[in-house]
């Protein structure tokens, strides 16, 4: 079996990322991405929806309960504007298609090490189950 060094992995993990990094589904993101950044009624909204989450901070801390529902609601009217506009979706369908990904890669190599873990003692893949269990002993008498 291959021995391999920590920092050899931490290596092949960087060449896994870059790979990662430069495949298509990554660059419509930062298509999209830059599209949005360029979208002068996107950005607006935005910079709206701070400046109405900055005064909704202030109307919590002065206990100003419905000045905060009413901006509240302003909040998710823009918000939802902002969700209506097509270039928003396929960017957060992106986002979703990414983060599916690199949950798919990460479970692939999480489910790969324990396997390569019960295969080198012997054990049951199918199973789940490692060879250092002892079976049917009875301590060894």
């Amino acid at each position: 079996m291959a021995e391999y060094t920590r920092k050899q992995v931490i290596d092949e993990a960087h060449k896994l990322a870059n790979m990662v990094a430069n495949i298509e589904e990554i660059d419509r993101f930062k298509q999209l991405e830059a599209k949005l950044n360029k979208n002068q009624k996107i950005q607006s909204l935005i910079t709206k929806i701070k400046t109405l989450q900055k005064q909704a901070v202030n109307f919590q801390a002065y206990g100003k309960k419905e000045a905060q529902k009413k901006v509240d609601a302003e909040i998710d009217r823009l918000q939802q504007e902002i969700d209506e506009i097509p270039i928003v979706q396929e960017f957060k369908d992106s986002q979703v298609e990414i983060n599916d990904l690199l949950q798919l890669v990460s479970n692939t190599i999480a489910r790969e090490v324990t396997n390569e873990v019960i295969r080198s003692t012997d054990g049951d893949v199918l199973a789940g189950q490692t060879g250092s269990k002892v079976s049917g002993s009875s301590c060894g008498h």
